[in-house]
């Protein structure tokens, strides 16, 4: 017990009762994910038996049998207190160990039955009694007997050479646990020495994580006018930009409106002018042609006919635009005039630049109060290391690397001696199976021989060389079991009531765990102390920290801190309180007096100049009438296909000067075209669409602007009222932004110092690999295996010698026989 004790002592000094979880990642603020950086370690969690282990797992399952009762939790908490009670716990002692016991009994029996029956058949034998009498008496059942005989050796001898060949199995693992053992023992130190010389590297990652958290809440503050200035112009923009923009598009539609009507006016102008012009031009062809119609050639027929077409087809030679319909447009040109004399655009851009501003304003306020903040954070991070210099992690692991020395410094002193030990076992050992190997070895011969030399009609006294050699094997074989069971019996006995007794005591309820209750009795190991780990540890024995506990925390990977539960030494959640290291930032940010009032979206003079548009008067004009105007045609006729029409009747008339005439008009008729309607049809549609622009700019102008003006005055109305809850909101939400930085990071530091930091799964890992794996994998369930096989195939030697005594008389040759009627039966 002095060395399973001292495993979990060893555990002790490294190893939660702290129940905090982790931070979430996914509720990071600003993506700022701490992850402690991983150790590697080179033991394996779990042991692999490989093939033996069917054979470890068959023992165990026999042991089972021989041994069913619980753990002795009761009686092994006595025997470590010392206070057995002979009358009663010896009682109970017998009881629990009572298959082991019986079977323990049974080997001695035949420890010594075996000798004494040996020494009596061997001088019964000398004395020609109990079949060492030369003389084979004749038998019906002769050959059954000699074959069942044989059969049943040989099935015998089958079940010993497995025996032997598991005692040969077992011993080769003694063979090899020496290499394995070292291999064993480096890697677990190797592991513990990275969790000691990891573990200041983790402390120094959590520190450094700090300036990373700094840095962030740096870079925020000085992008306070974005983050906080910008968040408030995004909380009023909603309000207030879709009211600039429309105003925005009221300034361009002014412009348009002025380009219009001064379009519409030099249209109207330019339609006057040209149609006054038109007018003359075409009375002046008119009274051309008539003049040319009177030649005395046109009262002449058939000319007649065609100067009567040309002078009826005179009268479309007219105008077709009636411009007295269409008033001008000077007054309202004027008005709209009026009102670009005031830059509206300008006092939309300054309501723009007034809004926009806000980040900038935002900025240019907390100027000290950033600076103010950025000296708190230094100061918070100067606290944060004086607590983590103060946390006994460092002392405790400073502790345990002497105890880590000093236990390297004895497995390396003593682990040559183990060796040794080790190679006397394996010698012991193969000693043991190579006797029963031989042993086994002269009843195999003995069989070979006997069946194959044996001759059915030969004669006891007549048998062959071959035949009686296999009955001397045989003889041979009972010989040495004889000489030499017994001694098996004894190295079977001790490893049996040695292997077994660890087996069931120390390795299974190791296995689950009623060996760590048993430790964690209260007063177990000190009278004075309840908790004996608590009162080594933390010098609180009252507290309850238990092995089991211990145990359980380090194989889940927990801290130290949280396994041993330091929070009893030092408490981590008082030294590191979220609200005495944010509170000095939230002081700073109550200093904090952002005024970003007297936001102008547009003056007064910007309304009434709105005002004075909606009441220009282009919403009054009569646009169907312009419209209809604009899209006549300004002469009756298509004076072109009229030219045309009058140049072909010429060319029917006879040449002369009436011909000649009617063509030359028909060439006025086509300047007229386009000197004068093709410049007018310009016009009309210049009118058209300037009309079009008005009629579109006009349409329920009161109506819109009235509607501009009241959003306007709403947003106005929303940033007076507003503007100060939305300024104290966002700056609350940006505080605990910056704040919820160092939350988060101190909610970290606490949860890594607690539960991840110097993580004792080494510790663990270290006390199965001494107990689980070297005790009872490497030296427990060899030294079983070895009792198991080498006991069976001990016990079968007593039926093996019985069968071969009995079978040797049918393969020797016999001094003296029977008289056989027919020896072809035998």
């Amino acid at each position: 017990m002095a060395p399973t004790l001292g495993f979990f002592l060893l555990l002790g000094l490294c190893g939660n009762s702290v129940s905090e979880e982790q931070p979430s990642t996914t509720e990071t603020p600003g993506a700022l994910n701490y992850e402690l950086p991983p150790m590697q370690y080179e033991t394996q969690d779990s042991y692999k038996t490989g093939p033996v282990g069917i054979l470890y797992r068959m023992v165990h399952l026999f042991l089972y049998v021989v041994q069913p009762h619980a753990f002795p939790e009761e009686i092994f908490t006595k025997i470590i207190q010392k206070k057995i009670e002979p009358s009663i716990d010896y009682e109970k002692v017998v009881y629990y160990e009572m298959g082991i016991i019986i079977c323990a009994f049974l080997g001695l029996l035949f420890v010594i039955f075996m000798p004494l029956v040996g020494y009596f058949f061997c001088m019964c034998r000398c004395c020609n009694k109990c079949g060492g009498e030369m003389h084979q008496r004749q038998k019906e059942n002769g050959p059954s007997l000699r074959k069942c005989f044989a059969g049943s050796l040989l099935v015998i001898c089958m079940i010993i050479s497995i025996g032997i060949v598991f005692g040969f199995m077992a011993n080769h693992q003694v063979r090899t646990r020496s290499k394995r053992t070292w291999r064993l023992a480096d890697s677990n130190l190797k592991d513990l020495r990275t969790l000691l010389n990891g573990t200041p590297e983790q402390i120094h990652y959590i520190l450094a994580q700090y300036n990373t958290t700094k840095d962030k809440a740096i870079s925020d503050l000085n992008s306070i006018n974005s983050l906080l200035g910008g968040r408030i112009h995004e909380r009023l923009k909603p309000e207030v930009i879709p009211v600039l923009d429309e105003i925005k598009a009221i300034v361009t539609a002014i412009k348009e409106t002025k380009e219009a009507l001064e379009n519409m006016k030099g249209s109207l102008d330019t339609l006057s002018s040209g149609s006054t012009q038109l007018n003359y031009s075409l009375t002046d062809v008119k009274n051309s042609i008539q003049r040319s119609l009177g030649d005395p050639l046109c009262l002449v027929h058939p000319v007649s006919e065609t100067c009567n077409s040309i002078r009826k087809s005179l009268s479309q030679l007219d105008s077709n635009l009636d411009l007295t319909q269409l008033p001008p447009v000077d007054a309202e040109l004027d008005s709209v005039n009026r009102v670009l004399k005031t830059d509206l655009e300008a006092l939309v851009q300054k309501g723009y630049k007034s809004f926009n501003d806000i980040p900038e304003r935002v900025q240019n306020q907390t100027v000290s109060i950033v600076a103010d903040v950025k000296k708190a954070l230094d100061s918070i991070g100067s606290d944060i290391d004086n607590v983590t210099k103060h946390i006994p992690i460092q002392d405790t692991l400073s502790y345990f690397t002497g105890y880590l020395n000093d236990t390297e410094s004895y497995i390396h002193h003593n682990l040559p001696k183990i060796e040794e030990y080790d190679s006397y076992w394996w010698l012991v050992g193969l000693a043991t199976c190579f006797l029963l190997t031989l042993t086994v070895v002269f009843y195999y011969l003995g069989l070979l021989c006997g069946v194959f030399g044996y001759d059915r009609h030969a004669t006891p006294t007549s048998r062959g060389c071959v035949s009686n050699t296999g009955g001397v094997f045989l003889m041979v074989g009972v010989g040495l079991s004889f000489l030499f069971c017994w001694i098996f019996m004894i190295i079977v006995v001790l490893t049996f009531f040695i292997g077994t007794n660890m087996e069931k005591l120390i390795c299974e309820p190791y296995a689950n765990r009623k060996l760590f209750r048993v430790l964690d009795t209260p007063y177990l190991l000190n009278e004075d102390w309840e908790y004996y780990l608590s009162g080594m540890i933390l010098k609180k024995p009252d507290i309850k920290l238990t092995f089991e506990q211990v145990y359980s925390d380090c194989r889940k990977n927990r801290g130290i801190y949280a396994t041993l539960q330091l929070e009893n030494h030092f408490n981590i959640s008082e030294h590191l309180n979220i609200r005495d290291y944010t509170g000095s930032i939230n002081n700073e940010f109550e200093n904090m007096n952002v005024n970003i009032d007297n936001i102008i979206l547009l003056d007064a003079a910007g309304k009434r100049n709105l005002q004075e548009f909606a009441a220009c008067g282009i919403d009054r004009l009569d646009y169907a009438t312009y419209l209809a105007q604009s899209g006549k045609s300004p002469v009756k006729v298509n004076l072109l296909s009229f030219a045309f029409d009058v140049e072909a009747k010429a060319n029917h008339l006879p040449p002369g000067a009436l011909r000649q005439s009617l063509k030359v008009n028909a060439q006025a008729i086509r300047m007229i075209h386009h000197q004068r309607v093709l410049p007018m049809e310009q016009s009309q549609r210049t009118l058209y669409q300037s009309v079009k622009i008005l009629q579109r700019t006009s349409d329920d102008l009161m109506g819109r602007m009235n509607k501009i003006l009241y959003s306007l005055d709403s947003a106005q109305t929303f940033i007076t009222n507003n503007i100060s809850s939305v300024v104290v909101e966002e700056t609350k939400k940006y505080v605990k932004t910056i704040i919820g930085y160092f939350e988060h990071y101190l909610q970290w530091v606490k949860f890594s110092i607690t539960e991840k930091l110097a993580s004792c799964r080494p510790l663990a890992t270290a006390l199965d690999s001494a107990i689980n794996v070297f005790l009872c994998s490497y030296i427990i369930d060899p030294l079983n295996l070895f009792w198991f096989g080498i006991g069976k195939a001990t016990v079968f030697l007593l039926p093996a010698l019985i069968f071969a005594v009995k079978l040797a008389k049918y393969y020797r040759r016999m001094d003296s026989e029977d008289v056989y009627d027919d020896p072809s039966r035998h």
